[in-house]
C-alpha cells in the first residue's frame, strides 16, 4: 500500500479545516497557503469528498467549505479509502485469488485497516496542535 499526495493532501485540507472550524468557511486559496498544497490540486480533492458530504459548501464572495461533522467523527481510515481506493496490501486478496500464505496477507490487511481506523480528524488536529502549540495559545 502507498498513500499518494490525493490522500495526503486530503488529509492536510480536512485538518486545516479542523483547526480553523471556528473561523467559518475557508476558502481554497487559504488552505493551499497554509498547507504548502496546490490549489488546483485542491480543486481535484474537493468533488471526492463532497461526493461522500464530508464538506459542507457555500458560495460567493464569502465562500468556502467546511466540515460537515466534528473533526472527532471523521475516521483516518474512512478517508484514505475514499481517496485512495482500497488499501490491501495484498490487493489479490480483493480479487479472490487464493494463493499461498492467504492467512498471512490477510491479517496484515487486517492489522493496518485496524490501525487506521483508530484515528480520527480530531487525532491528527491535537498532533499539529501540539507541534505548534505557541500557536494555539487561548
Amino acid at each position: 500500500m502507498k498513500v499518494s499526495t490525493r490522500g495526503r493532501y486530503a488529509l492536510k485540507m480536512l485538518t486545516d479545516l479542523a483547526i480553523h472550524q471556528g473561523e467559518g468557511y475557508i476558502n481554497l486559496k487559504e488552505i493551499s497557503q497554509r498547507q504548502g498544497v496546490s490549489k488546483k490540486y485542491l480543486e481535484q480533492i474537493v468533488p471526492i469528498l463532497n461526493r461522500e458530504e464530508i464538506l459542507q459548501t457555500s458560495r460567493g464572495s464569502q465562500g468556502g467549505y467546511r466540515l460537515a461533522k466534528r473533526p472527532n467523527e471523521y475516521v483516518i481510515g474512512d478517508i484514505l479509502r475514499l481517496t485512495e481506493g482500497s488499501l490491501t496490501l495484498a490487493p489479490w486478496l480483493d480479487d479472490g485469488i487464493d494463493s499461498s500464505n492467504m492467512k498471512f496477507w490477510a491479517g496484515l490487511n487486517k492489522a493496518v485497516s485496524a490501525y487506521l481506523n483508530q484515528f480520527t480528524l480530531q487525532d491528527l488536529v491535537d498532533e499539529e496542535k501540539s507541534r505548534y502549540a505557541y500557536d494555539y495559545v487561548i
